[in-house]
């Protein structure tokens, strides 16, 4: 092995043992804030619907 090959080889073995960080839960929305968005998404695709 050539030493860029033990280089790349030890730089992987570092990637791997890394742990992947937990990301935070995103806060729920509420259902009332759902329809309000689907209703909008719905208005923007019909014909002389609101565009935003």
């Amino acid at each position: 092995m050539t030493s860029i090959d033990k280089t790349v080889s030890t730089l992987g073995d570092r990637i791997n043992a890394m742990s992947v960080p937990n990301r935070a839960a995103p806060a729920p929305e509420s259902l009332s804030s759902l329809i309000a968005r689907l209703n909008m998404a719905k208005l923007r695709y019909q014909p002389g619907g609101v565009r935003l």
